[in-house]
């Protein structure tokens, strides 16, 4: 049988067994004042706001929601952050993807399942559950804080007979040298020994007792890894309000330079591209030669490769993919170029016989597909040396034409002249700006380190009492709170073996499980 001996208020001041009354959540609207006639105060309503944050059951309901929505938005195909804020783009996206949800797509889209990490619901939530977790810590600290520095001295009787651990020990020593004796044994484990005051609040107190206890900072680790997460809270919300990803972005080798976007005003430039392989064809490095401009100037330059990122202003650079691009020359029928670019084949049909692009002209409202056939691939339609080139209007679902073109070869769509030019490499890009990392490496250590000290350098305590028996000698009562601890127990039994002077102790004293 345990007994629980949590830190009790200051008007108490035996450990008995009793409950605490500073864990019960109607003590604290209890408590709050209340204006005349019995209308609520404003101190009544922040404890009931605070009561409900630090209630267990709103916790872990704003945990499960938020492992419902990271599920969701796992589980769904999640829109980049290009397209987000750009309604052109945010609507060729949605079509892209009705395909797969079918008459779910408009709803999905609607809700913000489709961009969940950055919708209002998420970060509704985790403000909800960085709330509680500060309201669950400001309820516990305080009790930590008691009893790491105001323990109870003295324990009541029931405490030496139920609790967890508890021992009786009987010595021929009258009560000061058992005293004594305790005392040594407990200094020589390192434990911190406060004696009680025989002349304290409590009268019937015995006149020989003290309290010892081993890591009474440690519990709190666990206010440590509440804060953790806390901090990891505040860094998944500046990431997903300020930061941005871009997974794919893809820049023709020895092209124009491609801008970044998001408000950066930074366009990147590949210069040149180089992969090495195996013999038996596994590759071994890819690098990307990359000129970094802001407003034109180059502001950085640095060889990429998938662990060595370009980075500048907060903006980081990784190597991700290659692949074919088709450089494509467009002109209206006064030979005004309308585009001039390489266009690269990111995306593959369903039997992935065929690698395709796109690009927008927007002035002329058309969207126009280029494609050729997929690397190792045989295509019936488009040979080696072709490209296929097809022109949509608008929104339409039908081309204006589908055309197979040689290279260098010009063919005419509509009212412009369409000119395959050659195929070029591009080399795939990840473009990140994650202004919460900090924030999260920060609180990861934390965690570690609050975790550490809650699992490793628990809260040991004891009590101990010495009772004056009739022939002059005493019997000492141990106890302690500890429970299902079976390290523990071992530690304590080999206590009391060092008071009684039993057999030899046959470990080293001063090491504690």
């Amino acid at each position: 049988m345990t007994h629980d001996v949590r830190p009790r208020p200051a008007s108490t001041t035996r450990v008995d067994g009793a409950a605490d009354p500073a864990s019960d959540h109607g003590s604290d609207l209890a408590g709050a004042s209340r204006a005349p006639g019995g209308e609520p105060t404003l101190r009544d309503l922040f404890a009931r706001v605070n009561a409900f944050f630090y209630d267990k059951r709103t916790g872990l309901g704003l945990i499960l929601a938020m492992a419902f929505l990271t599920l969701m938005g796992t589980l769904l195909e999640q829109a980049p952050d290009g397209v987000i804020g750009d309604q052109r783009a945010w609507d060729g996206w949605v079509a892209s993807v009705r395909p797969r949800y079918g008459g779910w797509t408009s709803i999905l889209a609607a809700t913000g399942a489709l961009t969940v990490f950055t919708s209002i619901w998420f970060r509704a939530v985790v403000v909800l559950l960085a709330l509680s977790i500060i309201a669950c810590t400001c309820h516990r600290v305080p009790q930590l804080w008691q009893r790491a520095k105001h323990p109870h001295l003295q324990a009541g009787p029931g405490l030496f007979e139920h609790a967890g651990l508890h021992d009786r020990i009987a010595l021929d020593a009258p009560p000061e040298a058992a005293l004594e004796r305790v005392r040594a044994a407990l200094t020589a484990r390192h434990y911190r020994i406060v004696a009680a005051d025989p002349g304290g609040a409590d009268p019937g107190a015995p006149a020989h007792a003290l309290y010892a206890d081993r890591f009474r900072w440690a519990p709190f680790g666990t206010a440590v890894a509440h804060a953790s997460f806390v901090i990891i809270l505040i860094g998944v919300l500046v990431s997903t309000s300020f930061g941005f990803k871009d997974a794919d972005l893809a820049v023709p080798v020895g092209g124009t330079a491609v801008p970044i976007g998001h408000g950066t005003g930074l366009t990147v430039e590949a210069r040149g591209f180089a992969d090495k392989y195996t013999d038996a064809g596994r590759p071994l490095d890819y690098a990307s030669d990359l000129v970094l401009l802001k407003d034109g100037r180059q502001v950085a330059a640095q060889t990429v490769r998938v662990n060595s990122p370009l980075r500048y202003d907060g903006v980081s650079i990784h190597q991700a993919s290659y692949g074919i691009a088709t450089q494509l020359l467009v002109k209206d029928p006064g030979g005004a170029p309308v585009f001039a670019g390489a266009i690269p084949l990111t995306f593959s049909n369903d039997t992935k016989t065929r690698s395709f692009g796109k690009t927008r002209l927007d002035g002329a409202d058309l969207t126009v597909y280029v494609g050729s056939a997929a690397s190792g691939a045989r295509d019936p339609q488009v040979g080696p040396g072709q490209a296929l080139i097809e022109v949509y209007r608008g929104s339409a679902e039908r081309p204006l034409a589908s055309r197979v073109v040689d290279q260098g070869k010009t063919v005419r769509i509509g009212d412009l002249d369409y000119t395959f030019e050659r195929e070029r490499q591009y080399t795939g890009l990840m473009v990140v700006r994650d202004p919460g990392a900090t924030f999260v490496w920060v609180g990861s250590v934390l965690m570690v380190l609050g975790l550490i000290a809650t699992m490793f350098l628990r809260h040991r305590r004891i009590w101990a009492r010495i009772e004056s028996r009739d022939d002059g000698g005493a019997d000492v009562r141990l106890a302690s709170p500890e429970r299902q601890d079976t390290a523990y127990e071992r530690t304590f039994r080999q206590l009391s073996a060092a008071i009684s002077g039993r057999a030899a102790i046959d470990h080293d004293p001063t090491r504690e499980d």
